[in-house]
């Protein structure tokens, strides 16, 4: 399932997304801002709207009325969607409940958006109970799609088909609600099913769209048939269905996992001349070339790649830096991860302790103690380290024999792993130092206080515990 693992990487667009439902409800998600600075949509969407201040909206909306002003639906759907966008759903859900007590007629993508907004906010069952108390003319493909919606969100199978198969009865099958489905196969590792509901879409004559093909794509390269999805490309070719920046991303993936390389190169060169994309997936696509030429061990690519995110982003993000960083730590490339390193770090006003722990590793991994300990001294004052910084800090200091500092590392990362609950801290190669130390040197104290952390971590079984313990116990009374 390795591809199939990678490919998240590129499918994070879950077509079980507010985007599918606004399709369902047919409100679109775009905004008007009215160009008067005294409008209903100024007045409420300034509000500092906290949990402690629900009452604020609605308060607004009432004085408004009061005032003798008119506020149609909208009005409110106008600034429904303006608190969506900016995923404030308590604020959207706020107008929503304002909307179903008032006189302002709801239709059925107005109710769909409710029982959305009910799910993320209140919980499935508060959306349920709405639903349930929906008359039957307001139970219609726009308000089921978007219960569907939520069930597949919530990867509650069950319910799903359960809702799913009644829809169907209803003649409420539409490709959205396919891809819902097909969505929630895919997230649950069930891609066998997702073949079987494409297959049922194609006899039932209900028209794929990019979305299913995507998944498609992915369910059959998780199941490594790389046959299967040329033949996809074949069938989107002939439907018309144009290959969009996740599309190209998904194939190059593949492609590089399965060792095609010439192919992979082909899929990124097509992938290049992509044009009309939004800026998040203009981003995606140059991050996607610098991942995939670094795993074909493509520097030139890689680097050129890199000036074309720059071309387009002339201040690169953090995360930009963190896949070029980590591109140029798996090719090796010293002089450019340096050169890409300093140029981040000089103007950097927002630290992320990501961009080091590249350095960090790799410094560490080649045995540069002194570059590794220039990064260690560049943190002093930066704030909170991660999980996988304190563990390339503990690593370090027991390369450069500081036992005490690495433990105090260890015991740093011990305490933000258990609280956290990660399981992983140390690395078992950071475990490996100690217990070399330990088996090459009479520590007795410093042995107990490894053992007193390490018992935290369940890294280690009893007998490791009680060998180590043993061993430097007995050693240090013969010194003695």
């Amino acid at each position: 399932m390795a591809i199939c693992k990678i490919n998240h990487l590129f499918f994070e667009k879950s077509v079980a997304s507010n985007r599918g439902l606004c399709t369902a409800t047919s409100t679109g998600m775009a905004v008007t801002q009215p160009k008067k600075a005294n409008s209903l949509f100024s007045a409420v969407s300034k509000l500092r709207i906290t949990p402690d201040s629900e009452s604020g909206i609605a308060n607004t909306l009432d004085e408004w009325v009061n005032q003798g002003k008119p506020v149609k639906r909208f009005d409110i759907i106008n600034l429904i969607n303006y608190f969506r966008n900016r995923v404030n759903y308590r604020s959207a859900l706020q107008l929503s409940n304002w909307m179903e007590s008032s006189k302002i007629e709801m239709n059925n993508a107005d109710r769909a958006i409710r029982i959305d907004l009910l799910s993320k906010i209140e919980g499935l069952d508060s959306a349920e109970k709405y639903f349930n108390s929906l008359q039957v003319s307001a139970k219609s493909n726009k308000t089921y799609g978007a219960l569907l919606n939520c069930y597949c969100k919530e990867k509650m199978l069950d319910k799903a088909l359960e809702i799913f198969e009644k829809m169907k009865v209803l003649g409420y099958t539409s490709t959205l609600n396919y891809n819902n489905m097909l969505s929630l196969h895919w997230n649950m590792d069930r891609p066998d099913k997702v073949l079987l509901l494409v297959q049922e879409m194609e006899e039932k004559n209900i028209a794929a769209d990019i979305y299913t093909y995507n998944l498609l794509i992915n369910s059959y390269a998780s199941l490594k048939d790389i046959d299967a999805i040329e033949g996809v490309l074949e069938k989107m070719k002939r439907n018309k269905v144009k290959y969009d920046w996740f599309t190209y991303g998904n194939l190059a993936t593949i492609y590089v996992n399965s060792g095609l390389h010439e192919k992979a190169n082909a899929v990124l060169e097509e992938m290049e001349k992509l044009k009309n994309q939004s800026d998040n997936g203009l981003l995606q696509n140059h991050l996607t070339h610098i991942k995939l030429y670094s795993q074909m061990n493509n520097l030139s690519g890689v680097n050129r790649a890199w000036e074309s995110l720059k071309s387009t982003f002339p201040t690169p993000n953090n995360l930009s830096y963190l896949f070029m960083l980590q591109a140029l730590s798996k090719l090796g490339d010293l002089e450019g991860l340096k050169k890409c390193y300093k140029e981040w770090e000089s103007p950097c006003s927002n630290y992320d302790f990501r961009l080091p722990n590249v350095m960090l590793e790799f410094y560490l991994s080649q045995n540069m103690i002194e570059e590794a300990t220039a990064i260690h001294e560049s943190l002093a004052n930066r704030g909170t380290p991660n999980l996988r910084t304190l563990n390339s800090l503990t690593s370090l200091c027991m390369k450069k024999g500081e036992i005490d500092l690495a433990l105090k590392y260890l015991e740093m990362g011990v305490a933000k792993a258990v609280s956290e609950k990660h399981h992983w801290f140390p690395t078992d190669d950071t475990i490996k130092l100690f217990l070399n130390h330990f088996e090459e040197e009479t520590d007795a104290d410093r042995a107990k206080k490894f053992i007193d952390s390490m018992k935290k971590t369940s890294r280690l079984d009893s007998t490791v515990y009680d060998s180590l313990l043993s061993s430097n116990t007995s050693a240090s009374n013969s010194v003695n």
